[in-house]
């Protein structure tokens, strides 16, 4: 079986998109999936994508990570899955697409693509950590996917690999464990971050719920203002709105690019 696909990117961030509403692709088949992701020897991504028929909206977006599992959301994932169903005429500019996570709005704007996400939950403010004889204090929100957020004065200084695996797999988070957000504010409207992944296990260029994470926090912590400027690994910039409440946040929006990088088609192949 050929399996036409597109590759795009969200601020680095990168996926492997397939139109799958006729219910084709061998999503069972997780081992094809973390081939197809490998960048050596794949077709190479941050995940895959499928547009899936939904009941409730547009579309469904089902997420998995290049490790083959599938994930509650994906911030970028979520902005270029909504500008490929807009340009293949599935979606009008305005949407609704069912996630694991819950039902997410897109919009198709002139710089790129805004989604409001589902409410912010699980929250966790100063929560200490114990790694390798190492105290960090965290704080936890889920934006669609689990986040620990620790501050720092000197981002480009952390291990992002070692610290981030270590506070993944840290029995507070068991047992499907959390991605970890390396944070500096750098004003009353910006910040600055990088992010260890769940599922790719490793440092991505960017991370778009992880930036709407650090954000969250920061306000939270008093440190920001809506809207923020977050600048992502390699440079890229996402822009995160919110409205903060009693208890935790509402009306939230992630806005920034959704890119294609180019089209292909891919055997199937057990």
């Amino acid at each position: 079986m050929n399996i036409d696909f597109w590759k795009m990117h969200g601020a680095g961030n990168d996926f492997i998109m397939v139109d799958d509403r006729r219910v084709e692709f061998p999503a069972a088949d997780t081992g094809w999936i973390r081939r197809l992701c490998v960048r050596n020897t794949g077709v190479g991504s941050d995940g895959l994508i499928l547009i899936c028929p939904s009941q409730t909206a547009r579309f469904r977006m089902r997420f998995f990570n290049p490790d083959g599992t599938e994930g509650e959301m994906c911030g970028n994932g979520a902005r270029c899955v909504a500008r490929l169903a807009y340009d293949l005429g599935i979606a009008p500019r305005r949407m609704n697409m069912e996630t694991v996570a819950g039902l997410v709005k897109a919009e198709i704007v002139d710089d790129g693509v805004r989604v409001v996400l589902t409410p912010p939950s699980e929250w966790r403010m100063h929560c200490p950590l114990e790694i390798n004889g190492r105290s960090l204090i965290c704080h936890c929100v889920n934006t669609g996917v689990p986040h620990a957020a620790i501050e720092t004065d000197d981002l480009q200084m952390v291990n992002v690999h070692e610290l981030g695996a270590a506070v993944r797999h840290h029995s507070m988070f068991a047992p499907r464990g959390t991605n970890v957000d390396f944070m500096t504010v750098t004003g009353t409207n910006t910040l600055r971050l990088r992010t260890y992944e769940r599922g790719v296990e490793a440092e991505t260029p960017s991370c778009g719920t992880g930036s709407v994470a650090c954000a969250l926090v920061a306000g939270r912590l008093g440190k920001v203002v809506s809207p923020v400027q977050v600048t992502c690994a390699e440079g890229d910039v996402l822009n995160v709105e919110f409205r903060l409440t009693a208890d935790g946040a509402e009306d939230v929006t992630l806005s920034g690019p959704a890119v294609y990088v180019f089209e292909g088609r891919v055997e199937y192949r057990q």
